[in-house]
């Protein structure tokens, strides 16, 4: 989870256009590889990434607003406190996921899709959406890996023209079409985004990975030819910290970077 709750970042705004070589690059890279008969993969975080916006932290107010599941009286309290401890914010994740338990994943699906529609106007980056129109056009495998629960993410992935089956996120098991409060493994946080993506293409590496904050490290350190470290945050808010770290690792590492502001 990697951007800043939907009350605090969703504005209009114009954000700027990637760099022409890095088209070039991208369908030079592309054809070279087709060239070798090799199958292509490409991975992008989430929030912050493909859109700015924070999709789970977004649904996660929403479902507050509409007192859709039993929580704490505190909810956002509760989850930023569970974030803290040990400075390991996997199990607030977790958390996200499993407010739903007992819920059916159609219900929760359809929920997420009315959250995401709330969003006005469109969070998407046009960037990263003409990125995918030409991956796509190109027979490119794509997936998105976020630390949000993966079904607050889906609808995201929809609009721009994915399934929810190309979305790994976090989400607790599901049986007989009912969510319950089983972490399924493993979470998509750090470097468990890398093997997670690994584990749903058979430990194909992506040739291109895309991502926003420091948590993404691991995935674009995975990818076996471009990565790209992207960024929105302004100075005041609270991303900018991780935002910022990403692109000092890209900068050291040779990665691409883009400022979208």
């Amino acid at each position: 989870m990697t951007a800043l709750p939907i009350s605090t970042k969703i504005c209009a705004m114009n954000y700027k256009a990637f760099p022409n070589e890095y088209w070039q690059n991208i369908e030079k890279t592309i054809s070279e590889l087709k060239a070798a008969n090799q199958n292509l993969i490409a991975a992008f975080d989430a929030d912050g990434t493909l859109w700015d916006v924070d999709l789970g932290e977004n649904f996660f107010q929403y479902q507050i607003d509409h007192q859709q599941v039993l929580l704490p009286a505190d909810p956002w309290n509760h989850y930023l406190e569970m974030k803290k401890v040990n400075d390991d914010p996997r199990p607030a994740y977790i958390w996200l996921a499993q407010i739903n338990e007992g819920k059916s994943v159609e219900q929760v699906r359809t929920w997420a899709q009315a959250a995401f529609d709330s969003i006005l106007p469109s969070p998407i980056f046009s960037e990263q959406k003409k990125l995918i129109g030409l991956l796509k056009n190109h027979g490119v495998k794509i997936y998105i890996v976020t630390a949000s629960i993966k079904w607050a993410v889906e609808p995201g992935a929809r609009a721009l023209g994915l399934t929810n089956e190309q979305v790994i996120g976090v989400e607790t098991a599901i049986k007989d079409g009912i969510i319950t409060n089983q972490p399924a493994l493993p979470v998509t946080y750090r470097e468990g985004k890398m093997t997670a993506l690994l584990k749903a293409t058979d430990n194909q590496k992506p040739f291109f990975s895309a991502g926003n904050s420091i948590g993404d490290f691991e995935l674009l350190q995975g990818a076996t030819h471009l990565q790209l470290a992207v960024s929105a945050a302004s100075r005041d808010d609270k991303l900018f910290r991780s935002e910022n770290a990403l692109l000092t690792k890209a900068k050291e590492l040779g990665w691409w970077s883009h400022r979208f502001i």
